[in-house]
């Protein structure tokens, strides 16, 4: 094990309604780094599922953009295709949420319990589950954990009850959890925490995502 704790995060894409939470994904890389670990951004190479207009939520037609490309805006270009991801690389996993860990790192946004999953992602995901290693996340995307993993995990998106539902449905186990806690499930290394699924303030997403990383940390002895 390296002396600072190796973090990889998944993003996909830049902005809440079409990629990656930006609050949520910053504020995960700002806990990493204060608890001591380094961290590595991946996003998968291919286009969104549509663009937003985040002014006016409305979808932008005819306009594509590039899930690692705009996850480079977050990563200030240091990022790394998903493609590429070697599980020797990092100590552990950590998803940020937005509706692009459920339109283009999977389709449940679109498809629900049903939905299918970005190869990239879904590799990365068992990776690091066969190498019992840590994996994190935040709002939406445990959602992303059940239709992958399922086999009963642990889980929380706080506490909707049609998306927890949906949750059961693929296999996994939602349990309620309230603003900035975090459900850990020691028996599969998982810990997800509820962020912007709960009416929350950037200070709350904050105290989220600490305590996401810190569980991540317990979960990998250190």
């Amino acid at each position: 094990m390296s002396a600072q704790p190796r973090f990889a995060v998944i993003l996909s894409g830049c902005g809440v309604f079409d990629g990656t939470e930006i609050h949520e994904s910053v504020l995960t890389l700002l806990a990493i780094d204060r608890l001591g670990g380094v961290y590595r951004c991946y996003a998968p190479d291919r286009d969104q599922l549509h663009v937003v207009n985040h002014r006016t939520g409305t979808v932008v037609p005819d306009e594509t953009r590039n899930v690692l490309v705009e996850s480079a805006r977050i990563a200030r270009g240091t990022i790394t295709d998903l493609a590429e991801f070697d599980p020797e690389e990092c100590d552990a996993l950590i998803l940020p949420g937005g509706f692009g860990a459920a339109k283009n790192l999977c389709g449940f946004a679109i498809d629900g319990p049903g939905c299918a999953v970005d190869a990239p992602t879904e590799r990365a995901i068992r990776l690091m589950l066969a190498a019992k290693k840590p994996i994190g996340a935040l709002c939406i995307a445990p959602a992303l954990l059940a239709r992958v993993i399922g086999d009963g995990i642990d889980v929380t998106i706080g506490n909707d009850s049609g998306t927890a539902a949906a949750i059961d449905a693929m296999g996994a186990h939602h349990r309620i959890a309230g603003p900035g806690e975090v459900v850990i499930d020691a028996t599969h290394k998982i810990a997800t925490s509820p962020c912007y699924m709960l009416d929350s303030s950037i200070g709350t997403i904050a105290t989220g995502a600490e305590n996401t990383v810190r569980a991540l940390l317990t979960l990998m002895g250190r």
